[in-house]
């Protein structure tokens, strides 16, 4: 697991956030236990968490299950729901770098034609949509929020070039990066209103 995605499922872990349930476990080292992300027992230092993606690995681990959350109930999720929301939280933590299926499907460790069928039957896009809408939501959520330049908002959601992210922005958002910053800063909507293409 890369920093950003620890990052990701650790703040989870703080907020007692349970949108990691069942996707990852969290062993503890200076317990030996392990607990679903959303455990409400006191919240473990970082570096003294490792994340598992099953509760078997844990437990083969050596961990012992928490008597608090016991995360050996309710049962898994299937795999292919598990597969789809660990591919979430990788492009949600890495959607700033140049992501790529075979780059996706390696982290995941399946094949590029496996994750992509998988996560087309689960969630109904393909992972090129998905990373659209979440550039698209955080470049948004950045024009709106500030007087960053739109240079430097295309860079900080993976665009090297300004009139690279400019065009992208248009075609997804129907407008310029300037002129939805206007719209919204001025009263005109209150959050994003744009279409994701099926097929960016």
């Amino acid at each position: 697991m890369d920093q950003a995605l620890f990052d990701l499922v650790y703040q989870a872990v703080v907020q007692c956030d349970a949108r990691y349930d069942g996707i990852y476990y969290t062993g503890v080292r200076t317990t030996g236990i392990v607990c679903r992300p959303s455990c409400r027992a006191r919240t473990p230092k970082p570096d003294n968490v490792t994340f598992y993606p099953s509760l078997e690995e844990a437990l083969q681990a050596g961990f012992r299950p928490c008597k608090r959350c016991r995360p050996e109930e309710g049962g898994p999720l299937r795999p292919d729901a598990v597969l789809a929301a660990q591919a979430d939280a990788v492009i949600t933590a890495g959607y700033r770098e140049r992501l790529t299926l075979s780059g996706l499907a390696g982290r995941l460790q399946v094949s590029t034609s496996h994750l992509h069928r998988v996560y087309k039957e689960v969630t109904g896009l393909t992972l090129a949509a998905k990373l659209n809408q979440v550039r698209l939501d955080k470049a948004c959520e950045l024009l709106r929020l500030g007087r960053m330049p739109v240079s430097d908002i295309g860079r900080a959601v993976g665009f090297r070039g300004a009139s690279h992210f400019a065009a992208w922005f248009h075609r997804n958002a129907g407008a310029s990066p300037t002129e939805y910053r206007e719209r919204v800063q001025g009263g005109m909507a209150d959050g994003p209103e744009y279409d994701i293409p099926a097929h960016p």
